[in-house]
């Protein structure tokens, strides 16, 4: 007997999506922040045994839309409602009730598992957990609450122990040596793209998009070019910084993790274009990966 499905990861930004996710594959496949919005794309971690394939999904923080992006990546958030075979839905312990109601009464219908995983229990008392645990039932009465720290690791053998009891049975979706469903390019941006989440403040992260122009794989290195995108020429100087102090840091720091990734050297080559409200532009969304072709 063979078990296959898809565990999609969905909630509200900075519950701790992201984390949860690279805890559950064993690898780092979703970037972290303290940011919202570090998760763009539906992206899939896959851990394979003999008898088993889990299909992991982390997909985008649920916002109420500002601009095409964001809606780009509800759309993401929605998609994964459709097809998960078990839904873990995230919140944590400081998290308000009512936030985004609309995308709650859509879990609320599911007819999928749902496992209402109350993340960060690390940062509350036993009182206040069992509160949270009674106002949870009431919000979602056919979910399985199960509580977690998903940085310091406790209680995820248990999660982990009722996603498998719960999978059902099926042939793998994947290749059983297959850790995601991403071509390498992408982790690329990604790594890049956590850089600048990290190096920059207010709104220069969620302005930038990265692609990878060049991408050369030589037996003892890997040579890389990418170009980030900005939407106004201002952002490009931040970006830059004075005499390219920012973007040489963004571009080192990147490529320790690069080498770290790939397990061999690489060369890598930063540069900054601007291209004008691209967060609102179908075309430049479908470009970079928000939208169908």
């Amino acid at each position: 007997m063979h078990k296959a499905g898809f565990v999609n990861i969905v909630g509200n930004p900075n519950v701790g999506k992201s984390t949860l996710m690279n805890a559950l594959v064993g690898e780092k496949i979703s970037i972290i922040t303290s940011k919202a919005q570090t998760t763009r794309h539906r992206i899939m971690g896959i851990v394979n045994t003999e008898d088993m394939q889990i299909v992991y999904s982390d997909t985008p923080g649920v916002l109420e839309p500002n601009y095409k992006l964001q809606q780009s990546m509800l759309n993401f958030s929605n998609s994964a409602l459709t097809d998960a075979d078990i839904l873990l839905y995230v919140t944590d312990v400081v998290e308000k009730f009512q936030k985004n109601e609309n995308f709650l009464h859509k879990v609320q219908k599911q007819e999928v598992p749902v496992l209402l995983i109350l993340n960060k229990i690390d940062l509350t008392d036993q009182e206040t957990l069992v509160k949270l645990v009674e106002e949870w039932k009431k919000l979602l009465p056919q979910a399985e609450i199960i509580p977690i720290s998903a940085t310091e690791r406790f209680n995820l053998d248990y999660l982990l122990k009722r996603i498998r009891e719960l999978l059902p049975e099926s042939p793998p979706f994947f290749e059983k040596d297959t850790l995601t469903d991403r071509p390498a390019r992408f982790f690329v941006t990604e790594i890049i793209r956590e850089k600048i989440l990290l190096t920059y403040e207010k709104e220069i992260p969620y302005a930038v998009e990265v692609v990878v122009e060049t991408f050369k794989e030589e037996k003892k290195i890997i040579r890389i070019q990418t170009v980030i995108f900005v939407e106004r020429e201002s952002q490009k100087g931040i970006v830059i910084g004075k005499g390219g102090k920012a973007l040489k840091h963004v571009g080192t720091e990147a490529r320790k993790d690069l080498e770290a990734f790939f397990g061999k050297k690489v060369y890598l080559e930063l540069f900054v274009k601007v291209e004008k409200d691209w967060r609102n532009k179908d075309n430049k969304l479908k470009t970079f990966g928000y939208q169908p072709e």
